[in-house]
C-alpha cells in the first residue's frame, strides 16, 4: 500500500506570546517518529489528559507543535516486526502515545510494536475507542478490586466521579455483574443516565466529600473506584467497611491526598493504585478480553462521536467538567 506524503491532524503550537492554539491541518508523513509500525487511525477518543496535551499542559507535553491523542484504533500499513503485518487491526495506548509521540488525533501513527495491542475478538475499532483509555482504566480498577476479594455480595461500591469516562464505564460494567453501585456526580441532572447505566443509588459529590476533619466516619463501602482523588478519596478511604478495598486511578479534583492511617490500622482498608499508561502487556491484554466478552456494555448510551474538525470544542468542554460518558473521533471525517 502507497502511504500518502501528508495526512489530516490536530496540531497544538505554541505561540510567541506563549499562548496554545489548536488547528486541523496537513501533517507530513516524515515528521512522524521512527517506529517498528505506522497505523492507518480509524478512530481515537478523547481523555482529559489528551485536553491537557492540547491546551498546552507541560506536565503532560514538552514540546510543541503536537498532535495529542493518547488513544488510537487502526489498521496496520507497515510494519518491520514479524508480531504484526499490514492489516493487522490493532488498538494502540498508554505509554508515551499523544504525550511525546505524535498521536491518535492524527490519520497515522508510528509507533513501537510493543504499544500495539490486536484488536480482541468480537470487538470493532470503533468500539474499542468507545472504552479506550478510560474503560481499559475501569477494568483494570474492576480486576484489582475483584482480586482482593470483592463480589456482588460485599455490599455498596462506590463509584465517584461516575458520568466521567472512567466512572461511567466502571458504573456499567459493576451494575452488568450485579454489584450494589452507588454514583457519586457533582451534575444533578444526571440520575436517570446513571441510573440506566446500573447504579443503584445516587449521591451528590457533596455528600461523597466529608469536610468534619474526623479521621474516620462509619463504614459504608465494600469498594470504591475513585476517579477524581483530592479530598472524596480521602473521604472513601474514611468510609470504606472493615476491609474495604479502594482503588484510585484519577486526580481531576486534586493530586493532594490528607488522610491519616486509621483507615488502614484500624479498620484493615486497602488502597489500590491503578495505572492504565505502564501497566504490563499481560494485564492489559486481560482487561481487553473482559471488555470484549462478559464485560462488554452497551456504549450506545456513553459514547458521543465527533469528527476531527469538531474535535476542539470537546476538548473545551471536557476541561471545564461538561462531557458525559465518552467521546469518539472519527478520523476518516
Amino acid at each position: 500500500m502507497a502511504l500518502p506524503e501528508k495526512f489530516k491532524a490536530m496540531v497544538v503550537s505554541e505561540t510567541v506570546e506563549k499562548k496554545f492554539v489548536r488547528e486541523i491541518t496537513q501533517k507530513a508523513l516524515s515528521e512522524l517518529p521512527g517506529g517498528e509500525l505506522i497505523v492507518e487511525v480509524k478512530y481515537s477518543s478523547l481523555n482529559y489528559k489528551d485536553a491537557l496535551s492540547a491546551s498546552g499542559n507541560k506536565a503532560v507535553t514538552r514540546k510543541y507543535p503536537h498532535t495529542p491523542g493518547i488513544d488510537a484504533a487502526g489498521v496496520v500499513v507497515d510494519s518491520t516486526t514479524k508480531a504484526f503485518g499490514a492489516g493487522d487491526e490493532v488498538v494502540v495506548m498508554g505509554f508515551d502515545l499523544g504525550m511525546n509521540t505524535s498521536g491518535g488525533f492524527g490519520q497515522y501513527l508510528s509507533v513501537p510494536s510493543g504499544w500495539a495491542v490486536k484488536l480482541p475478538q468480537g470487538l470493532s475499532l470503533r468500539d474499542s475507542m468507545g472504552y479506550g483509555t478510560a474503560g481499559l482504566t475501569a477494568a483494570l480498577c474492576i480486576l484489582r478490586l475483584m482480586a482482593g476479594g470483592l463480589n456482588k455480595d460485599s455490599g455498596e461500591v462506590l463509584v465517584t466521579g461516575a458520568t466521567g469516562g472512567v466512572g461511567s464505564i466502571a458504573v456499567a460494567i459493576l451494575g452488568k455483574l450485579g454489584f450494589n453501585v452507588v454514583a457519586a456526580t457533582g451534575k444533578a441532572d444526571e440520575k436517570e443516565f446513571l441510573t440506566q447505566l446500573g447504579a443503584k443509588a445516587i449521591i451528590s459529590r457533596e455528600e461523597a466529600s466529608d469536610t468534619s476533619g474526623r479521621p474516620l466516619q462509619k463504614g459504608r463501602w465494600a469498594g470504591v473506584v475513585d476517579t477524581v482523588g483530592g479530598n472524596i478519596l480521602a473521604t472513601a478511604l474514611k468510609t470504606a467497611k472493615y476491609g474495604g478495598l479502594v482503588a484510585a486511578c484519577g486526580n481531576a479534583m486534586s493530586a493532594d491526598l490528607n488522610v491519616n492511617v486509621f483507615p488502614f490500622i484500624l479498620r484493615g482498608v486497602s488502597l489500590l493504585g491503578v495505572d492504565s499508561v505502564e501497566i504490563p502487556m499481560r494485564a492489559r491484554q486481560m482487561a481487553w478480553n473482559k471488555l470484549a466478552g462478559e464485560w462488554s456494555v452497551d456504549l450506545l448510551r456513553i459514547v458521543t462521536e465527533v469528527s476531527l474538525d469538531g474535535l476542539s470544542a470537546e476538548i473545551d468542554k471536557i476541561l471545564k467538567g461538561g462531557v458525559r460518558g465518552r467521546v469518539v473521533v472519527d478520523l476518516s471525517k
